[in-house]
């Protein structure tokens, strides 16, 4: 086929985003990533945007899946890196809220990014780990890694942050 005849359309769909940030509140963070694993509350708009799935959480550590595609694309002809980075920023805070008690939220205070490889559309699917290097009740500290489907290292992240009641 050629390249001028591929259908570069996406419809993006999503469900009132305050479900999930209301229940958030009233679940321990484990019980709340779980939840949305198994469908029972709605993924975040973004996870829709950026093609995105969180995919297992235990205490301190997540796994996401994204897939990335041309519609992506920086003006260089890569995917932008600020889909890895929100990626990598995403399962570093779903890794800290695993360790949040019920009324317990976070923001991220700072997250620095290393990029090792291009990601482009054919790259496939990529998995993002996050991991609790520090947890704690005022500041949480996590890493997180970009792998592609092969398993090669694309990114890796560290990140703090702010914890708080809600």
């Amino acid at each position: 086929m050629d390249e001028l005849e591929i259908d570069r359309v996406r419809t993006i769909e999503w469900q009132d985003p305050l479900i999930g940030a209301n229940l958030a509140k009233t679940m321990s963070g484990l019980e709340y990533m779980q939840s949305m694993i198994d469908g029972k509350i709605p993924a975040p708009p973004i996870s829709g945007l950026m093609r995105m799935t969180a995919v297992s959480a235990t205490v301190g550590e997540v796994t996401f899946s994204c897939w990335p595609d041309e519609s992506m694309y920086n003006p260089i002809g890569t995917v932008h890196g600020g889909l890895v980075c929100t990626l990598l920023d995403s399962v570093c805070g779903c890794a800290v809220q695993t360790t949040l008690p019920s009324g317990q939220g976070y923001t991220s205070l700072e997250i620095k990014i290393n990029y090792l490889r291009p990601v482009l559309s054919g790259t496939g699917e990529l998995t993002a780990i996050g991991r609790v290097s520090k947890p704690g009740s005022r500041a949480a500290f996590a890493e997180g890694s970009v792998l592609d489907s092969n398993g090669k290292l694309l990114a890796t992240a560290s990140s703090t942050l702010l914890v708080f009641p809600y």
